[in-house]
């Protein structure tokens, strides 16, 4: 009776939230799954049971298999980008450079700006004018006698989303830095000077004592990137519109609910989306738990 008492109040604090959390997300997920089992392809039509027909089906669309490609070189880019530039900019900032507080506001800055905001300026950053016409970059580009180097950035055919990663790059870099210094200040110096003492250069230092001290806040940082970039929708939108040059998942999922009408084949991509956070998300908090059994 006594246990009952001590954790009670606490249970009864966070009953709200848990609740919220059952039906909001939980349920949520739950009804999107329902639906994605079902030949509900109009608004009006209940729909039944059709198993994972609309999951394979979905399969055979070239759009579907143009947005899975336009996602995973924009994951890839994104990813790898803000991972090198934020463990950069943090490996300068560990370094103990002058005015340290003022770059670190100016890197943090973007995390404050919503990726519409990003995507609007960007936007014209990313214009394929070129000649007379260039503005953006193509026109800093040509202003500067490098011509050569326009390009049609997200509009190009093949490498278009590639250029579509730089703004999320810039946007999520210094939120990444922010991570990586932490990383490099949780390093005890002991350990560094010891090294030292042993003969070890300033790169081994790195390399056998600081590198595998960053392992945990790299696998963060590479969950939390890689589940933003999966249902990127905003930004797309804020720089190109729904485009089929420029089409990810979260944009065939928004067309197809609400200009199709389609609410089964929404559900699908949906599905799709979340089980592809889960492949990121699911194996780093089993990694995470059995870590916490360890210690």
């Amino acid at each position: 009776m006594t246990r009952v008492r001590r954790w009670l109040p606490g249970l009864l604090l966070v009953s709200p939230s848990i609740i919220a959390i059952a039906v909001f997300v939980y349920g949520m997920l739950g009804w999107n799954f329902k639906v994605a089992l079902t030949d509900q392809h109009d608004e009006v039509s209940p729909g039944s049971f059709v198993g994972l027909e609309n999951f394979t089906g979905i399969w055979a669309e070239d759009r579907w298999g143009l947005s899975v490609r336009h996602a995973v070189l924009f994951t890839v880019v994104f990813v790898a980008g803000a991972l090198v530039l934020g463990w950069f900019l943090a490996f300068l900032m560990e370094k103990g450079i002058r005015g340290e507080g003022g770059f670190r506001a100016i890197y943090l800055f973007p995390m404050a700006v919503s990726f519409i905001a990003t995507g609007v300026v960007w936007r014209w950053l990313l214009n394929s004018g070129t000649g007379e016409r260039a503005v953006g970059l193509n026109g800093l580009l040509g202003y500067l006698g490098l011509d050569f180097l326009q390009w049609g950035w997200f509009r190009d055919q093949d490498w278009g989303m590639a250029a579509m990663a730089l703004p999320a790059v810039w946007q999520m870099s210094g939120y990444v830095m922010a991570l990586f210094l932490a990383g490099f200040r949780g390093v005890p110096e002991e350990l560094r000077e010891s090294a030292r003492v042993d003969g070890c250069n300033e790169w081994q230092v790195y390399r056998h004592i600081v590198l595998p001290f960053l392992r945990p806040v790299t696998l963060a940082a590479l969950i939390i990137l890689g589940h933003i970039s999966l249902k990127v929708f905003d930004l797309i939108v804020a720089v190109s519109g729904k485009q089929i040059i420029t089409d990810v998942p979260a944009i065939f999922m928004w067309t197809a609910v609400f200009d199709s009408h389609d609410p089964a084949k929404g559900a699908t991509i949906a599905a799709y989306i979340v089980l592809s956070v889960c492949v990121f998300v699911v194996p780093y908090l089993i990694w995470n738990a059995r870590r916490g059994d360890r210690t």
